[in-house]
């Protein structure tokens, strides 16, 4: 500053003038510089605010494309969810389809699987036989030869390729099967074989069960096959009916269209018929052809299509018929199975008898041994018991063999059956498909001609000349076409007279079929009086078998106390071996007790031996010591050792003393062990001798039972000559009634040849009609049963669309739910939406904001121009004038304030909405969350929906399979209720077809003619009576309807009762439900019912629709009833045969056609005044159609009009049945939601109930744990004391180790040599002495650790002691014999404690099995509970799909009554199969007849048969071979005539209800069979025993044979019903001889082997008792050992499972908290990557911001230099204007204070003070002449202006304060500075700053925020220079600070004046001084 005020004054003195030039200049440039950075600061501000714009922009335009993607967001997921919706129905269609299909598949692999299961059965029915080699083979093949043609049948039916290949894979899966059964069948073969040689009686038995079961496990497979097979049948029959009819459909809709386009053609050629040529002509002659044959192959078409639905109904016929032969066989197998369980039950109480008499038995032995010897007759007897049962064995072998050959041979053929009806069938399908084949090649011809008939019409619309020509030809036509119709009509006539005469023909029939029914009832009667003599007759046989049979019941008594006797033997041998296995382990435990004693002995002369050498080194230490005692005398240490070691000696001699008692003890337990032996040995002959004992008993009370026989024989002889006797009476009678009939016959032969044909007819229809009532009354049974079944499966079905109301009533709730939650979500986004519209509406204010203020600062702009101007005027002007703009200055400084503070507020209202804007993002950005919480939500709704579609599949294959089953049950029903009206829909059919000519009739003549009132009044007349006919089929179908109802009404009303019960209830329970585990799948529920909600609610809304449209309909529905005109006729013909009906069905059938009569009547009265209404608007309608037409268009306009109704009223017609059917669907629907709600109420009280129990069970859990963990604590607090136990164990060892430590101590001083030793013992002891001390200080964790260390320690010490005792074992024997003593003692307390942690442990084991268990009955609860849960969701789903299949159900009754149309048609054809049965029962009389011969020569036999019994009587020896050899010649005729019934069989199936009857006979004579041959043996016993009583007896063996020639007839008819059971019985008895055989010789080698055992035993037994005590003794010893063994172990393994818990709860801990510092790790990591993505922002912006930097750098650079310049150029100049208004200031100031001022510009121009103080005080006054004189001159140039009072003012006031008032204005600059905080630079191309400050560390923002405010508080226009730019370098900004040269400290390139607070007080003078000594 001095120096600057020096250059000043040197200035001065050089030239005043150049002072006033520069400072002028000098100001010029300061303000241009200021100017030019003012204009600068102006284009920042202006670029400022563009920037900020810019910013805005962005982010409304970001703001606008977030709107736009989130309603593209929202749009999409709108569509999504419209797609899901729209996927899902699809889907559902699909599964039903594809159900549909699979079911059909199903349907067919049954089929086949049924045929290879028939297959297994008879394979294993074989198997059960002994001798079935090749018997079961046939089938297999036979099988497979079906299963191909079925094959081909299914590639014949075009079926798709999915099918066939499903098909063929379980082809392949059914083969695999066969081959198992196979395989099954020949290890049964096996079995059976291997069986014979074993035989042993239970493995037989139990083998004969799993067959049993078996075979009834295959019965039922079969029988469920088999209505599958059916089942399929139904459905292929379906099938083919819907082909036929879809093939028919298509045909009739081609000749339709063809029909149609020829109309089409024709009315072209009508509009331009004028002008066609003459050629054109022919075209349409042959146009015609071509119809007529395309009608005539129409007609052919429809024939054949006729004729294959009559062959499809004979192959259907065909397969029924052999369905039933199936049932037949069926019943056969089933009553013989029945046959073998009664043959098991009989052995069974067999064997319970023996076991009773098993007792008495031994008694009676007792007794035996008590009396005389056995007789000697026992071993003959037995011979002969093995003879007869040798005999019974063989003859039932051939029993099996020839029903064997029967099974066969019946199987074989009903597999060839099979094949021919498998190849009829193919040939026929053959046949159709080529029939179709051939259709199909005439309907391509059909297409040709259409094209060629399509491109001639297209020729002649182009000829329009000729149509004059076409319209002469078309009338020509129409003349040929009314000719054509004449003719037509000719034809009805005649067709009409036809019908007539059908009619008259078919009443004629019926008369004739009434007279034949009377007579018929009548030869009834006769024939019902026969029976019931038959049936008293058979009543006195059955009295007389009845008495035949309590005689056996007593015998076979007494057969079981035998076998009970057999079984008392077979317990003893049991007794016996049980007590050899008890001996053989007896000899077990001498034996190791043997080998204990040795070893015992070997360690006793090892210990002898030790003994032996420690008295040598006793003796060896005794010398020692001698010499030691006289060498020092006076140590009583010696004495002390010697004692020690005699301690040792006598410890030694004591175990030794021990160890020779305990085999003292051997010893004794060895003696003992023989005393039990030798008793043993006296037990074993004891039995012995009872075994004999009842072996002699048991041959008595044969001998007594013989006896008992032989009376009973004798009765049985008796009964038999009564039983002769009534059965030859029976055959008198019989013979009567014969002759009766044949007399009869004979009078009939007297009336006329006609009446004798009739009479045989009607005889046969007898016959037939007997047949029909048993399968009638079949039927009527299975209908019960199928009824009850029916019953069971509609309770079912009504409780599981309960189920499915319950679930769907969930849905709604759930759909709601939805709804809301939709509702909330669009709440919410409106709400966005509104906050961004504010937004908007802000960003507008923001831009008008800045608008204003960018306006404003352009006023400013100029504002600070005009400033500029004024000061240049100013500067120009004069001195004088300069006050003026200095005013203005003020003023405009004034309002520049003002803008600023505008300026301020706007940019607060800025940052405002900046924040507004940010939290506006903020939520932008919650929404988007929300929206993707939002989109994973839909995401798990389609994965639980994808889920459900599964469970859906699941339980449609599930559902289906019930389905089928109540399909079954329903065809049952309507078959049944077809037959009762199977006549009636005959005549309906006869009576509709004449009504629809007459019909066709009504309407050719209304095309042709004009429609007139007679037409309208006879169509009025058709309506009424094809109304009545309506009405008698509604009656018909109510009548149907009350029989299904009756089923379901009483069940109907107590489910509805329970479902107002339930909804009570389920009431109640809402309130519990909330709190229960299972809310989750509450609102699962409820979403899926609230999405059915939606659908009932879109239901309703179509229903109110469709309720309209039917409002519409219905009246145009009576319009269509003139279809139903001609039916009327038809009612009385049906009312006619309604009352014949009547008088043949029962008085039920009456009661219901009365009832229905009773309808009809109701109905018809109804229908009446509907006709009434219907004949007023037809009038109206004819009057409508007579006043629109006039003239002669009138009548073809009426044609037109009527053909349209015509359509109309079919279409409407069509409309109507669908919304009927729709409305019933609903109907169904809403019913089955009812029933629904109630079963899914009731599943919530199952599970409420279940909650409980699950409760209760953690109740009882929690008790149980509560338990465990006390136990766990006693054991824990138990493990403690053994833990105290075993430190003090521990302490005693320390205590050993101390006294061998002192021992070592004493031998040092004895013998120094061996001072290294005792070191080494000392050291570790005093280790271990260390050691201790510190363990018991430590932690309870490391307390085993240290334990085993310290024993680890202890046996070291211990081995190194060992060692010096072996080396110094002669002074130390005293001292090692205590040692061993503590060993011991401490050995005993570890075995003691490692036995109690033994108990310890296995009590913990025991303790955590419990926990186990507990915890796995939780978790199966649990898992219980879940399974329940899901098999709910899987019902409900069921419940769904049994909705749809019921609809599906609905649709099929509809075409169930087209079937019962063609079930009349079969009826017809059942007739003529009748017929041939008839021929077939002639063919069996013949048979019958063949038979009888075949009797006579069966007698002549017999006959040969007493021969040879008198032959065995007179030679006792040879009688029995030559009686079996009668017998086997027998059994081969009865095969040959097996083979003969077997060819009869396969005639009379359907002569098996009469047999069913017979068979109960049968089985009576089955029994006698038995018991013939049971007398047959006691006969021969008694023919040996008693030949005094010869005579009687042969008397009485005549008697006998005569009765069994009579059986042997009857027997030999029905032998083959009852082969099948007697293969099971005799093969069983076969066994069970050959197993009784086996026993008996096991026994006797037993009974000897025992003998022997015995003796050896007892002995034996002797030598264990001692044996045994030793062993005793020696066990509880070890026993003792190994308890403190296992207790100190206990203790170990104690206290290292509490270390491990310790150390596992630690780990828990620690990993708990690396958890904790892994989320707060992850946090971090996530918080890093946000900062790191921040931090790439900010470097972003940092190298934009230095790029900017170093663009201003250059600038300031430049503006540098220039004020470098600027100084270097002002530095020696004086500013003009400074340097006069100093001049001027010094003449203002007063006198005295002048000289200040002349030093002041002294000082400015450079003068040093001393030369201007020798200035001042040289003369004053020279320097004012000088001043003067110099400013005289100077002002003669200046003008003299008078003084203002403010100028005046001016120069009154001192120089001094001019100047620092100058000063203080320079130092304010009028332009202020830019504002260049670093808070407003920013880079003006990035338009996210706002966000990037928003995103700024908190440091950073805290630092910068007091800057920015400071700058706020000052105003940098008004600021002094000082605060606008530092002098010295701020604080804050150090060298690394701005570098704008503004900012820069001004002391390093310009002088600076500091601002100078000036008061009023002080002087102007005061403050010059500060300035110029600064």
């Amino acid at each position: 500053m001095s120096s600057w005020l020096g250059g000043l004054g040197s200035g001065l003195g050089q030239s005043l003038g150049q002072v006033g030039g520069s400072l002028a200049s000098l100001t010029d440039q300061i303000s241009n510089f200021t100017k030019d950075m003012l204009m600068e600061g102006t284009e920042e501000v202006e670029e400022l605010p563009n920037a900020r714009r810019k910013e805005i922009e962005a982010i409304h335009a970001i703001l606008r494309s977030e709107n736009e993607r989130l309603k593209t967001l929202c749009a999409d997921l709108e569509e999504k969810h419209e797609a899901s919706e729209l996927q899902i129905k699809q889907q559902s269609a699909n599964y039903r389809n594809q159900l549909q299909q699979k079911e059909v598949e199903i349907s067919h692999l049954k089929a086949r699987q049924t045929a290879l299961q028939d297959q297994v059965l008879k394979l294993q029915s074989a198997a059960q036989a002994v001798h079935s080699g090749p018997g079961g083979l046939p089938a297999a093949p036979a099988c497979a030869y079906g299963l191909g043609h079925r094959a081909a049948a299914f590639h014949d039916d075009d079926m798709d390729f999915s099918d066939i290949i499903s098909s063929q894979q379980e082809i392949n899966r059914l083969s695999n099967e066969v081959s198992r059964l196979e395989s099954e069948v020949g290890h049964w073969r096996h079995l059976a074989q291997t069986s014979k040689p074993q035989g042993s009686n239970s493995s037989d038995q139990s083998e004969i069960c799993k067959l049993q079961s078996i075979i009834k496990e295959l019965k039922q497979n079969r029988s469920q096959e088999i209505d599958d097979h059916q089942h399929e049948m139904s459905v292929l029959q379906n099938a083919h009916q819907q082909k036929l009819t879809e093939i028919s459909r298509r045909h009739r809709e081609e000749l339709s269209d063809y029909e149609e386009r020829i109309e089409e053609l024709e009315k072209l050629l009508q509009q331009g018929g004028s002008g066609i040529a003459p050629s054109d002509h022919l075209k349409i002659h042959e146009m015609q052809k071509t119809i007529q044959d395309l009608q005539t192959e129409k007609v052919a078409s429809t024939k054949n299509i006729e004729e294959l639905q009559d062959k499809i109904k004979d192959i259907n016929k065909k397969l029924s018929s052999a369905e039933s032969d199936r049932d037949v066989l069926r019943k056969e197998q089933e009553r013989l199975h029945v046959e073998n369980r009664r043959i098991t039950e009989e052995c069974e109480n067999l064997r319970r008898e023996c076991r009773k008499l098993q007792p008495d038995a031994v008694r009676q032995g007792r007794a035996g041994t008590g009396g005389e010897g056995v007789p000697p007759q026992g071993p003959s007897l037995e011979e002969e018991v093995l003879k007869l049962q040798q005999a019974l064995s063989d003859a039932e072998n051939e029993i099996m063999r020839l029903s064997i050959l029967n099974q066969d041979n019946s199987l074989t053929e009903d597999n060839l059956k099979l094949k021919m009806h498998v190849e009829i069938l193919e040939k026929e399908k053959s046949l159709l498909s080529q029939e179709k084949e051939e259709l199909q090649v005439s309907l391509l011809k059909l297409n040709s001609e259409y094209e060629v008939i399509k491109s001639t019409a297209a020729r002649d619309m182009d000829l329009n000349s000729t149509l004059h020509d076409l319209r002469l030809t078309l009338e020509a036509k129409e003349q040929e076409l009314s000719q054509s119709l004449t003719e037509k009509e000719t034809l009805l006539a005649e067709l009409e007279e036809l019908d007539r005469q059908n009619q008259e023909a078919t009443q004629h029939m019926i008369l004739i079929k009434d007279q034949l029914s009377k007579q018929q009832n009548e030869e009834d009667s006769i024939i019902s009086k026969l029976k019931k003599d038959l049936n008293d007759e058979k009543k006195r046989v059955h009295e007389l078998e009845d008495d035949k049979r309590n005689m056996t019941k007593e015998l076979d008594v007494q057969k079981e106390k035998l076998v009970q006797s057999e079984l008392a033997l077979n317990d003893l041998h049991l007794a016996k071996q049980k007590l050899e296995v008890r001996v053989e382990d007896l000899v077990d435990e001498l034996n190791r007790s043997q080998k204990s004693n040795l070893n015992m002995q070997k360690e006793n002369s090892g210990l002898k031996e030790h003994i032996k050498q420690n008295e040598e080194e006793l003796s060896r230490v005794r010398d020692e010591l001698t010499q030691s005692l006289n060498q020092d005398s006076g140590s009583d240490f010696k004495d002390e050792l010697l004692k020690e070691r005699e301690a040792e000696v006598r410890s030694l001699k004591h175990s030794l003393s021990e160890i020779e008692q305990l085999n003292d003890n051997l010893n004794k337990v060895a003696s003992d062990l023989k005393m039990e032996n030798e008793k043993l040995a006296l037990a074993c002959e004891d039995v012995r001798r009872q075994l004999e004992d009842s072996i002699a008993g048991s041959n008595q009370i044969s001998l007594e039972r013989n006896t008992v026989v032989e009376v009973l024989n004798l009765e049985k002889g008796q009964l038999e000559a009564e039983l002769s006797r009534a059965e030859e009476r029976r055959l008198e009678e019989a013979n009567r009634y014969e002759q009766m009939i044949e007399e009869l016959s004979e009078a009939r032969d007297l009336s006329t040849s006609a009446s004798q044909r009739e009479q045989q007819r009607l005889m046969k229809l007898c016959e037939e009609k007997d047949f029909e009532i048993a399968e009638l009354k079949k039927n009527l049974e299975q209908m019960d049963t199928d009824r009850k079944e029916t019953k069971g499966v509609l309770s079912s079905s009504l409780e599981e669309q309960k189920k499915l109301t319950q679930l769907l009533s969930e849905k709604d709730i759930c759909i709601k739910k939805l709804k809301e939650r939709g509702s909330e979500l669009q709440e919410e986004l409106d709400k966005h939406s509104q906050a961004l519209r504010k937004s908007e509406i802000l960003k507008q204010t923001i831009e008008e904001k800045d608008r204003s203020l960018g306006s404003m600062k352009e006023e400013n702009n100029h504002l600070k121009e005009e400033l500029e101007r004024l000061r240049d005027q100013q500067s120009r002007a004069a001195p004088l004038a300069e006050p003026k703009p200095l005013d203005s200055v003020t003023e405009l400084e004034a309002a520049v304030l003002q803008l600023n503070v505008i300026k301020g507020n706007l940019e607060e209202e800025i940052k405002h909405h900046q924040k507004i804007i940010e939290d506006q993002n903020q939520s932008r950005m919650q929404l988007l969350q929300s929206l993707e919480e939002q989109k994973k939500e839909m995401d798990e709704f389609r994965c639980q929906h994808e889920q459900m579609a599964v469970t859906h599949t699941q339980l449609f294959l599930e559902k289906d399979e019930e389905i089928k089953s109540l399909q079954k049950t329903i065809e049952l029903i309507k078959t049944q209720l077809h037959e009762e009206r199977q006549d009636v829909q005959t005549e309906n059919s006869d009576l509709f077809q004449e009504t629809k000519v007459q019909s066709l009739n009504i309407e050719n003549g209304s095309e042709k003619h004009d429609l007139s009132k007679a037409e309208t009044e006879r169509l009025v007349k058709g309506i009424k009576e094809r109304e009545l006919e309506i009405k008698l089929l509604n009656e018909k179908n109510i009548s149907l309807t009350k029989q299904i109802d009756q089923l379901s009404k009483d069940e109907v009303g107590k489910l509805t009762q329970i479902i107002q019960q339930k909804d009570v209830e389920i009431q109640a329970l809402h309130a519990r439900i909330s709190s229960a585990s299972y809310t989750q799948d509450v609102v699962y529920l409820q979403q899926q019912l609230q999405a059915y909600v939606m659908e009932r609610e879109q239901v309703l809304a179509v229903l109110s629709e469709k309720t309209r449209e039917n409002s519409q309909l219905k009246t145009e529905y009576h319009k269509m009833m003139d279809i139903v005109a001609a039916k009327e006729a038809a009612l009385v013909k049906l009312q006619d045969e309604n009352k014949k009906l009547a008088t043949r069905s029962e008085g039920g059938g009456q009661d219901m056609f009365r009832e229905t009569v009773q309808n009809l009547s109701r109905i018809i009265r109804e229908k009446d005044i509907e006709i009434d209404a219907l004949s007023q608007k037809c009038q109206t309608l004819l009057t409508v159609l007579q006043t629109s037409g006039t003239g002669s268009e009138v009548g073809g306009v009426n044609s037109n009009q009527f053909e349209e109704l015509l359509q109309e009223r079919d279409k409407l017609k069509q409309q109507v049945k669908k919304m009927e059917e729709w409305k019933q669907q609903v109907m169904t629907t809403v019913q089955n939601m009812q029933h629904e709600s109630a079963q899914l109420q009731e599943e919530l009280h199952q599970l409420q109930a279940q909650v409980l129990v699950d409760s209760d069970n953690n109740s009882k859990l929690q008790v149980d744990y509560t338990g465990l963990i006390q136990s766990y604590e006693q054991n824990e607090t138990k493990l403690k004391s053994f833990g105290q136990e075993l430190a003090q164990v521990q302490l005693s060892i320390g205590q050993l180790c101390n006294t061998k430590d002192l021992l070592l101590g004493k031998l040092d001083i004895i013998s120094p040599q061996l001072s290294s030793g005792s070191l080494l013992a000392s050291q570790p002891a005093e280790s271990f002495r260390t050691v201790r001390p510190g363990a018991s200080s430590e932690a309870s964790q490391r307390e085993l650790e240290e334990l085993r260390k310290s024993l680890q320690e202890k046996d070291a010490t211990i081995k190194t002691l060992q060692e010096n005792n072996h080396r110094l074992s002669d002074s130390i024997a005293a001292s090692s014999e205590l040692g061993r003593k503590e060993h011991e003692q401490t050995d005993s307390e570890i075995k003691q404690l490692k036995e109690k942690q033994e108990v310890l442990q296995k009590s913990l084991k025991e303790k955590d099995l419990l926990i186990k268990a507990k915890s796995d009955q939780l978790l199966s609860l649990n898992e219980n509970f879940t399974n329940k849960v899901n098999e709910n969701e899987l019902l409900r789903q069921a419940v769904t799909n049994l909705k749809e299949r019921i609809l599906i159900l609905e649709m099929d009754v509809g075409k169930l009554k087209e079937e019962n149309e063609k079930i009349v048609e079969t009826t017809r054809e059942k007739e003529t199969e009748y017929q041939a049965l008839q021929e077939t029962n002639m063919k069996f009389s013949m048979m019958l007849r063949e038979k009888e011969f075949e009797c006579h020569s069966m007698k002549e036999k017999a006959l040969a048969f007493e021969q040879l019994l008198k032959e065995k009587e007179q030679g006792k020896t040879g009688e029995l071979n030559q009686l079996l050899n009668a017998v086997k010649s027998m059994q081969e005729k009865t095969v040959k005539f097996q083979q003969e019934r077997d060819q009869v069989m396969l005639a009379l199936k359907q002569k098996q209800m009469e047999n069913s009857a017979l068979q109960n006979e049968v089985q009576h004579l089955h029994d006698k069979e038995l018991r013939l041959n049971q007398e047959l043996e006691r006969l021969r016993n008694h023919l040996l025993e008693s030949e005094d009583s010869y005579t009687r007896e042969a008397l009485a063996a005549e008697d006998r044979e005569a009765k069994l020639r009579k059986k042997v007839t009857v027997l030999e008819e029905k032998l083959v019903s009852s082969s099948n059971a007697m293969e099971n019985a005799s093969h069983q008895a076969s066994l069970q001889v050959e197993s009784l055989q086996e026993q008996l010789n096991v026994v006797s080698k037993q009974r000897d082997e025992t003998a022997l055992q015995l003796s050896v035993s007892q002995e034996q037994v002797k030598q264990y008792a001692v044996s045994l005590s030793n062993l005793q003794m020696v066990l509880e010893h070890f026993q003792q050992e190994e308890k403190a063994m296992y207790s100190a172990e206990l203790e170990k393994h104690k206290q290292l499972v509490g270390e491990w818990k310790k150390k596992a709860e630690n780990l828990e801990g620690k990993l708990l908290s690396l958890q904790e510092r892994f989320d707060e790790a992850n946090a971090a990591l996530d918080s890093a990557s946000r900062l790191t993505e921040q931090l790439d922002l900010k470097e972003e912006q940092i190298e934009e911001l230095k790029k900017q930097n170093e663009l201003r750098q250059e600038m300031l650079d430049d503006v540098q230099k220039k004020l470098m310049n600027l100084v270097n150029s002002t530095e020696g100049k004086v500013d003009k204007v400074l340097m006069r208004n100093l001049f001027i200031g010094h003449f203002h100031t007063p006198k005295h204070q002048r000289h200040e001022v002349l030093r002041l510009m002294g000082s400015i121009l450079g003068i040093k003070r001393e030369e201007m103080e020798q200035l001042l005080h040289e003369d004053q006054g020279g320097v004012t002449k000088w001043m003067t004189g110099w400013l005289g001159g100077g002002s003669k140039s200046v003008p003299n202006t008078p003084l203002r009072p403010s100028q005046q003012s001016v120069l009154n006031s001192s120089f001094s304060e001019l100047f620092v008032k100058f000063l203080e204005t320079e130092s304010h600059p009028s332009v202020p500075p830019p504002k260049l905080s670093v808070h407003d630079m920013k880079p003006l191309d990035s338009p996210g700053r706002r966000k990037v400050v928003a995103n700024v560390p908190e440091s950073f923002k805290d630092s910068t925020e007091p800057r920015s405010g400071r700058r706020a508080d000052v105003n940098p226009f008004l600021a002094p220079r000082s605060a606008a730019v530092p002098l010295i370098n701020p604080a804050g900004l150090g060298p690394g600070g701005p570098g704008h040269l503004l900012l820069k400290p001004i002391s390093d390139v310009l002088p600076t004046f500091t601002p100078l607070p000036v008061s009023p007080d002080n002087s102007a003078g005061v403050v010059l001084k500060d300035l110029l000594k600064q």
